[in-house]
């Protein structure tokens, strides 16, 4: 006599997730904010927010944050990738160079957005935008002086948050 049996999983990604791996994105904010005391204590916490809703709701495509100088992203500038996929990995937060030169320098956020977000009418869209902690404006992407080089990876829920750190020529 043989047994057999069907078994079923299902994992669904929640906001429990999706703010694990903003607080990480948070951490990395806190350390910059050691360093070279930007951004702001309000500002990171409204980041870590817009950064959890937009994960959970798989908006979120890219989002930068770190400092420009005519223009162009400087070190130290982290830019996040999201993905649906996660290869189990869950890094430490840090790992931020503490003597950039900031002078003349400004702190900025530069966010683009999944396809998924625009599949929603503009109604749908507006209204979502509307839950976030502050609202974007739009403009062009900014080029970098550097180069990015791949260094953390967040995880939680079978998704993932790719970190990439600028790195001065």
């Amino acid at each position: 006599m043989s047994n057999s049996y069907t078994s079923t999983s299902t994992n669904t990604f929640t906001i429990t997730h999706a703010r694990h791996m903003s607080a990480k994105v948070s951490a990395d904010l806190r350390r910059m904010q050691r360093f070279y005391g930007k951004p702001s204590s309000k500002q990171i916490e409204d980041f870590e927010e817009e950064v959890a809703q937009l994960i959970k709701n798989g908006y979120l495509d890219t989002v930068t944050f770190g400092f420009q100088r005519d223009d162009k992203w400087i070190e130290p500038t982290f830019s996040y990738t999201a993905s649906q996929i996660s290869n189990g990995v869950d890094d430490v937060p840090g790992a931020l160079r503490a003597n950039a030169d900031v002078s003349n320098a400004y702190f900025c956020s530069y966010l683009t957005y999944t396809n998924k977000f625009f599949e929603l009418n503009q109604n749908e869209r507006d209204s979502f935008k509307e839950t976030l902690p502050f609202q974007r404006v739009t403009g062009d992407e900014p080029s970098t002086s550097g180069y990015y080089e791949s260094d953390k990876t967040y995880s939680s829920g079978e998704q993932s948050l790719s970190r990439k750190s600028l790195r001065s020529y």
